[in-house]
């Protein structure tokens, strides 16, 4: 039987290190599905057109390619803001839903991480991951990881850029930000990495049964 985690969560959660983490532990595949959106939004932006255009977003999100991503710059400021974006447009989220659903249906299962994995791409997910933390906490882990890579950091700009995204993404119509129904709710706010992995590890033992 296939092992499929889907792990949800608001920007700088910690969702995402603790996909990889989980992926690495069980032999898994992972997707970091917040990686599409920003593709998309590169894409836009590398053409001078507004993140808004939906018919050019819809088009960049049906032409996206998965191997041919450049995390790091995907990761920027920039394209995080933008993914929020063009992740309310439905073209975008169709184009992209078949994608996801394709990474989850590998025969030895998959790890994914965004926020729309337990309710929407893998309702049938073998262990669900909501993981979540206080946006003051996400704020500080986003300024650390910017100023790692270089980036200007402003971590009053960077927690307003928090909020706002919380709000985007849990108030907008089509897939909305929240958790499943039958997802354990995990809230990193007080953990170190490996706490929050030992965590998410006895979620996932759990869920296997």
């Amino acid at each position: 039987m296939s092992l499929v985690i889907a792990i949800d969560g608001p920007a700088a959660s910690g969702k995402g290190t603790l996909a990889r983490r989980l992926a690495e532990h069980y032999g898994l595949p992972h997707l970091d599905t917040g990686l599409l959106y920003r593709a998309v939004a590169c894409a836009l932006i590398d053409e001078g057109l507004p993140l808004d255009d939906v018919v050019a977003a819809g088009a960049a999100a049906r032409g996206l390619s998965l191997t041919e991503f450049d995390p790091e710059r995907l990761r920027s400021r920039e394209m995080g803001e933008g993914s929020s974006v063009v992740a309310a447009i439905p073209s975008v989220r169709a184009a992209l839903i078949d994608m996801q659903r394709r990474f989850a249906a590998r025969a030895e299962g998959a790890v994914l991480d965004g926020r729309d994995i337990g309710t929407v791409i893998c309702p049938d997910a073998t262990a669900k991951i909501f993981v979540t933390a206080s946006p003051e906490t996400r704020a500080q882990r986003r300024a650390l990881e910017l100023a790692g890579r270089g980036e200007p950091v402003n971590y009053a700009l960077i927690l307003e850029d928090v909020r706002t995204r919380d709000a985007r993404d849990s108030q907008r119509a089509l897939a909305p930000l929240k958790a499943a129904d039958d997802a354990i709710t995990l809230d990193t706010s007080m953990l170190d990495r490996d706490e929050a992995f030992a965590a998410a590890l006895a979620i996932v033992e759990k869920a296997r049964g």
